[in-house]
């Protein structure tokens, strides 16, 4: 909405604000008299572009403009100017230039006014180009706009309203009001622009809108200007339309699957008040679910009941079979290749399954996952199987697994309970306390809880997670021992000051926190799977150190995994301004520390430090970190795409 600008006047002059208005509408009555047929000008037969620009000419321009003013406002002077429209007009007269340059003036300071100037000297000057030796270079006119912008208007006073015409809704849109009016982006003091003014207002309709009232709109805005003291008293009033509650899922474009298989990926609550991130985490359950290609939800706000309006899901089926192959390359492991085969509707079960055949230079891998569809609890079944072949400390191993059980994710927590049966032979050891070819089997029942409290799943700047594992299980050989087997995750991030660029736009530093610690408890001489045991090192564990290269040391020195794991890292990251702007770039500072033994007085801890930047791409933080490991006294390169815990 156009701002009002409020300054004192008298009988006898009229005021800057009405001569801007007269001189405005001159300005657009002129310019389209400028471009009707003179007598001097060819008619029949002959065109001329109405809009004048760089197409209008392949000549010289018939004019030039420069603009004397401070960097704050002459960018968007020198390319919004109404007179650039006609510098490339042919055969320019100067009666119609004169008539341009009569409104420009009142041009200029309109656009001066969406930047918060409403009180400029502005000059205007006409000068003629020199001939030289009977030839002129360039344009024979020259346009001079000198402006001297004077002080910012700056905000006073904002006032926001919330009306409903619900009285049971009351307390709700009083609170509302209250927030809006906290999260305001124009603080009393800050710079008024047209831009951040609009960009303000929109920013109020858009946090009603996320939560319970989507129909919400703007019923009246103002922004009243006092230029005489350079002050803004800006005022919007939103109304929220009726608040809304999910009622069914529909879902449009299903043939292969089962419509009702939607709605329990989906897990929409529905008879919840709406909220558009419950929403979008329906949509993205169902296009992470591998049962679609597009997925695209909706609330039907037309002529629905606003206690249960329904959720339309427009989807795209994925094939029912699908091949893939994917190269890849980890700073960890080098070059990979990898092909994987999904079905997603097996013959009899109805269950999906993908089976993935994967090769780099520390691993052979094959594996399948087998999972239900969630029944309407959210539990699913799953089971599994793996083979795999991977360099552990000093020696390999080749290991087999199976597994049977079930699982349920909702919003921020992931449950899973499972029977498991380990297969591992170690080749490679050498003590004479172990045999060359050392091979165990165990069975375990596990528990595993994830609870993940981020602003963001993919790039997080704020919160924390917490993963818990516990395992109670037996070996069976090469003797029958009982054992323990937990594991604790932990990561938090704290934030650590404000960053701010030259336009105010700002992002926060933080410090990332992580740990982690792991224990098997059995007695001494207890064989078990190495694939049970703890070793640690790389990418995303202890950086400046090789993957999977800290662990347990047999008497003559060799590596191997251990029963005892403790993992810390403190990393400061930090975004990056460049040239006065923010950046998607961002600094950090880091120590990592881990350590894996046997027994917990053996733990001896290894330390990385360094540093890094991040790039904070679509699909998550690109991180690069050059790290040193303090006990190798060796330099490392860690390169990793996206977040998980």
């Amino acid at each position: 909405m156009p701002f009002r600008v409020l300054r004192p006047t008298t009988a006898s002059t009229p005021t800057p604000a009405l001569w801007s208005a007269l001189l405005l509408s001159g300005a657009l009555c002129l310019s389209g008299c400028s471009l009707l047929p003179h007598a001097d000008e060819p008619t029949a037969g002959d065109t001329r572009s109405d809009i004048a620009g760089p197409e209008a000419s392949s000549g010289a321009p018939s004019f030039d403009v420069v603009v004397r003013a401070p960097d704050a406002v002459r960018e968007t002077l020198e390319r919004h100017l109404e007179l650039q429209r006609f510098r490339q007009l042919p055969d320019l007269q100067a009666n119609e230039l004169q008539r341009l340059l009569g409104a420009t003036d009142a041009n200029a300071r309109e656009l001066l006014g969406t930047l918060g100037y409403f009180a400029p000297t502005i000059t205007v000057e006409l000068t003629e180009a020199q001939e030289t030796a009977g030839t002129r270079k360039g344009a024979p006119r020259t346009v001079t706009v000198s402006v001297e912008p004077g002080p910012q208007t700056r905000i006073a006073r904002a006032d926001i309203t919330v009306a409903g015409t619900d009285e049971a809704d009351k307390d709700t849109l009083a609170r509302r009001q209250q927030r809006l009016q906290r999260n305001w982006s124009l603080a009393p003091g800050q710079p008024f622009t047209q831009s951040a003014w609009d960009s303000a207002k929109t920013d109020g309709l858009r946090q009603l809108q996320a939560r319970r009232y989507p129909t919400a709109r703007i019923a009246n805005s103002r922004a009243e200007i006092d230029a005489d003291r350079h002050e803004a008293q800006l005022g919007v009033s939103y109304d929220p339309g009726p608040a809304y509650r999910f009622g069914p899922l529909r879902v449009q474009g299903s043939q292969r699957y089962d419509s009702d298989g939607a709605r329990r990926l989906a897990r929409l609550p529905t008879g919840a008040v709406y909220d558009e991130a419950e929403m979008l985490d329906a949509q993205l359950r169902l296009a992470s679910s591998g049962y679609y290609d597009a997925v695209f939800l909706t609330l039907d706000t037309e002529g629905t009941d606003p206690q249960a309006a329904p959720v339309v899901a427009q989807v795209r089926e994925a094939p029912m079979q699908k091949l893939v192959f994917g190269p890849g390359f980890s700073t960890d492991s080098g070059a990979r290749l990898s092909l994987e085969h999904i079905h997603n509707q097996m013959p009899v079960l109805g269950w999906r399954a993908v089976t993935k055949l994967a090769l780099d230079r520390e691993t052979k891998l094959a594996n399948t996952e087998w999972t239900d569809l969630p029944n309407d609890n959210g539990w699913r079944w799953f089971a599994g199987g793996q083979l795999l072949r991977e360099a552990t400390g000093d020696y390999d191993v080749n290991s087999g697994r199976l597994r049977a059980g079930r699982s349920k994710s909702t919003k921020s927590i992931d449950r899973n309970y499972f029977l498991q049966y380990d297969y591992a032979n170690s080749q490679g050891l050498t003590d004479n306390t172990r045999s060359p070819s050392d091979t165990s089997t165990a069975l375990s029942i596990n528990y595993g809880w994830t609870g993940r409290y981020f602003n963001s799943l993919t790039a997080p700047t704020r919160g924390h997670g917490v993963a818990v594992e516990l395992g109670l299980g037996t070996t069976l050989r090469p003797e029958r021992d009982p054992f323990v087997r937990t594991l604790v995750r932990w990561q938090s991030f704290l934030p650590a000051g404000r960053v701010q660029d030259d336009a105010g736009i700002g992002r926060n530093a933080r410090v990332a926190l992580r740990a982690e610690a792991g224990a098997v408890l059995a007695r001494e001489g207890a064989q078990i799977p190495v694939t049970q045991l703890f070793v640690t090192g790389g990418d995303t564990t202890v950086r400046g150190y090789g993957y999977r290269s800290i662990g347990a040391r047999t008497d003559n020195g060799q590596l191997y995994g251990g029963r005892y794991l403790a993992v810390g890292s403190v990393e400061w990251q930090r975004p990056i301004v460049y040239k006065g702007a923010m950046t998607d770039w961002e600094s950090t500072l880091f120590v990592d520390a881990g350590a894996v033994a046997d027994k917990v007085g053996d733990l001896s801890p290894r330390v990385g430090v360094g540093a890094g930047v991040r790039w904070r791409s679509p699909v998550g933080p690109l991180q690069a970190d050059l790290a040193y490991g303090v006990k190798t006294k060796e330099v490392r390169l860690h390169l990793r795409l996206g977040f998980s815990f």
